[in-house]
């Protein structure tokens, strides 16, 4: 596979990471819980990061093994839960992931997008 289609990956995860930020602007809690169209946005995202994820892991090993800060294995699982549990999702759980794992994940890869430009 060509390193194209690993900077396209990267792309689209960044582009759903920065789509899940944009929809919960200006929401608390409460309101995500009531709104089925947040919730739908935001797993359909997560889903998008997690199957990027896993093309990378399968296409690009050691770009997988070069950068074990990114929370790869993470991502594929929740891919996983939220394809096989799309509506029994725990609404807390996916509202703790966009609070609590979200932000580290969009530093993340906002930093490992870049890493051809720090020589490697």
């Amino acid at each position: 596979m060509s390193l194209d289609r690993l900077i396209i990956y990267l792309e689209r995860m960044q582009r759903a990471a920065s789509e899940i930020d944009q929809f919960l602007q200006g929401i608390d809690q409460a309101v995500f819980f009531k709104n089925i169209e947040k919730q739908r946005a935001i797993g359909m995202n997560l889903m998008l990061i997690g199957e990027a994820a896993a093309r990378i892991a399968e296409h690009y090993p050691e770009f997988v093994v070069d950068h074990p800060e990114m929370p790869w294995e993470m991502m594929r699982d929740f891919r996983n839960r939220i394809t096989q549990e799309y509506f029994d999702m725990e609404l807390t759980t996916l509202w703790d992931l966009t609070q609590k794992s979200l932000p580290e994940l969009v530093l993340q890869l906002e930093s490992t997008r870049h890493w051809r430009a720090e020589g490697e």
